[in-house]
């Protein structure tokens, strides 16, 4: 039986995880296997619901827990179909053993990822806790700000995954509650366009084809793992980037919406930026433009590909600016930030003199309001005029109590 077409507005009023759930059921997803958790649920319990009226030609599994749920879409893959999965946090870290299967097989599956705090203590708002520990598992990971970024970005991650030179999985992350549950307008693709710009599912090295038998998961010692890691899976990371930026610029041409590796704003003239993920960069856009009505040029980066990190494009964007704010929504536990250290590598071989500080920021859904974002910009500023750091080089903002800092 045919599946029944869903006709959409120009604009729809979707938060971010239905957003999320309209773009699966147009990329006409073959299998679904979920396990339900805070707050990423919705995703697949509203495609389960399409599924139920009719909307979805594929399969919606039900497993046992996020492990059973990451491995039902590994075999779904490895058989040769388009799959893809929801989840966040605890349910992330259970299925951390699984990711770097996925990957190691070359495996298309496409994974949106609520970002939630990890325990302990137990939290279920969000931060990038968990986006953080799945950072070396071999995915491609892209980032969202806002829902319309979570809709468009799940047809970007199909045609990246899915193209025959990468075929890696990827995640597509958005922030959990401020963007998963907060609702915007978001403009729509048509069914038929955005399945065109995915386009039809072609199978590579599937276990079905049984003219052309091939084996997964298999074992390598040390015979010939380290080539697997550094020649094959390396080699294929290389190609991520230019892969992904073509999809955006195809993408601009049927939506005439325009993502970039790295985006910028405000910064062809930025003495001091913010470097940030998620919806901090719509607050920190906002808050630096009230700065440069107060004289302090300041400028914004959001950083749109966690993995492969943008490390060129990084330095570009940053090449002019006279100090910097990375900002950690993740607690390093002893060492400085992902951000912060990422940054630090991308600009040490460059003539530029910027000060770089970092900031851990929003843990367990803390808040990060415009007053932080204005302290930390006039510090910043203080740091130009000093021509040094002058506070704490890694520090929390917005904890309560004395000013706390780590380094």
């Amino acid at each position: 039986m045919a599946f029944d077409k869903v006709e959409l507005k120009d604009i729809e009023v979707w938060d971010g995880n239905f957003a999320a759930s309209q773009a699966l059921r147009q990329c006409q997803i073959d299998v679904v296997a979920a396990y339900p958790i805070t707050p990423s649920t919705p995703i697949v319990e509203g495609y389960g619901n399409m599924k139920a009226n009719n909307q979805i030609e594929g399969e919606f599994v039900m497993v046992e827990s996020e492990h059973a749920a990451m491995s039902g879409c590994i075999g779904a893959a490895a058989a040769g179909g388009r799959v893809a999965t929801a989840t966040s946090s605890q349910g992330y870290a259970l299925m951390v053993e699984t990711l770097y299967q996925a990957s190691g097989m070359r495996l298309p599956i496409v994974l949106n990822v609520v970002n939630r705090a990890l325990a302990a203590p137990l939290n279920v708002n969000g931060d990038h806790s968990d986006m953080y520990l799945g950072r070396d598992s071999g995915w491609i990971q892209l980032d969202a700000y806002c829902p319309q970024d979570a809709y468009d970005l799940n047809f970007i991650a199909f045609k990246v995954a899915e193209d025959h030179d990468i075929r890696l999985p990827a995640m597509v992350h958005q922030d959990g509650f401020m963007t998963s549950h907060t609702a915007q307008g978001v403009h729509t693709l048509d069914d038929d366009t955005a399945y065109g710009f995915v386009g039809d599912f072609q199978p590579m090295n599937d276990m079905l084809d049984f003219e052309h038998p091939v084996t997964h998961g298999v074992q390598t010692e040390e015979d010939w793992h380290f080539e697997h890691k550094a020649r094959q899976h390396n080699d294929l990371m290389t190609k991520v980037l230019p892969k992904i930026q073509t999809a955006f610029d195809d993408f601009e041409k049927i939506s005439g919406r325009k993502y970039n590796l790295v985006e910028k704003y405000d910064m062809d003239d930025a003495d001091v930026a913010v470097v940030c993920m998620g919806t901090s960069v719509e607050t920190a856009r906002e808050v630096a433009g009230e700065m440069r009505a107060k004289g302090i040029k300041a400028g914004v980066v959001g950083i749109r590909v966690v993995r492969p990190f943008p490390f060129f494009e990084i330095a570009e964007a940053l090449k002019e600016v006279k100090a910097i704010a990375a900002l950690d929504r993740s607690s390093p536990n002893g060492a400085p930030g992902m951000l912060f250290n990422e940054i630090a590598g991308a600009l040490f071989n460059t003539d530029t003199k910027a000060l770089l500080s970092g900031y851990v920021y929003g843990l367990g859904g803390r808040d990060l309001t415009k007053k932080h974002l204005v302290d930390l910009y006039t510090e910043l500023q203080a740091n130009v005029d000093a021509g040094k750091v002058t506070t704490q080089l890694q520090q929390f903002i917005g904890v309560r109590g004395p000013k706390l800092s780590f380094l």
